[in-house]
């Protein structure tokens, strides 16, 4: 039986983060709303699923997942439920919530990196809060980002199994996380992560960044037309003005 992925058809997003890890575990899935409607597919069934009244546990919003009866909202939690099963998480407990805690992570990081272009509110238009924006941009590009690379390298560094994986030693979902946050990040603040690279501040991030782009899954996936572009309608925008060093 197939994992159902809903989640919106024109962007990358928080459904990437799902998407790679399914990918990169050859697992079966069916990505609904780039279906087709008259195949009960679409963007209108994935409404009528948030939508329904029947629900006990109604996701808030995309992306979320089913298996079979059980629903799952929430990037993070999607990931921590799914891998086990797609064999992207160790065993052991603490592995497990040591995983969940990078990914709870990279959320945040994925959050600052939308707020740059949106800080007031995403009612808004970008063009309707510009001078905010590229007050939040500055901050992010000089001053968290570094943090948040500082930090990965840090775990990657003192991994006990040695730089190549976040956890342990074999490929995590948090990997593939990391990955798509850097491919993010290079299309948003090429400046910033360019001068970031400069000052080996994310050596050891996008060697596994390299790593992840090599595993054979993962490459085939990025040549496919399953993978998205990145857009001005997604999480990370690329706007030269906000790209500040």
């Amino acid at each position: 039986m197939s994992y159902e992925l809903h989640y919106w058809p024109t962007i990358l997003g928080r459904g990437e983060f799902v998407r790679l890890a399914l990918e990169a575990a050859g697992a079966p899935y069916v990505d609904v709303a780039r279906g087709r409607d008259d195949q009960g597919q679409g963007v209108a069934a994935m409404q009528r699923t948030m939508d329904d009244a029947a629900q006990p546990h109604p996701p808030f919003a995309p992306p979320f997942l089913k298996d079979g009866k059980i629903l799952v909202g929430q990037t993070a939690a999607i990931l921590h439920y799914l891998a086990p099963a797609l064999k992207l998480v160790a065993r052991n407990e603490q592995a497990r919530v040591w995983t969940q805690q990078i990914q709870l992570t990279i959320a945040d990081l994925v959050t600052e990196a939308h707020d740059t272009h949106h800080p007031i509110a995403n009612s808004l238009f970008y063009e309707d809060q510009k001078a905010e924006a590229q007050r939040r941009a500055a901050d992010f590009c000089r001053t968290r980002l570094s943090k948040y690379l500082h930090w990965f390298e840090r775990i990657l560094a003192h991994n006990p199994a040695g730089p190549r994986h976040l956890v342990g030693g074999r490929l995590s979902y948090a990997d593939l996380s990391l990955f798509q946050v850097v491919e993010g990040l290079r299309y948003a603040f090429p400046r910033a992560m360019a001068q970031a690279q400069a000052k080996g501040l994310a050596l050891l991030v996008l060697q596994l960044h390299q790593r992840v782009q090599a595993q054979p899954r993962v490459a085939a996936y990025l040549r496919s037309p399953r993978r998205l572009a990145f857009n001005e309608q997604g999480i990370f925008r690329r706007y030269p003005e906000l790209d500040l060093v």
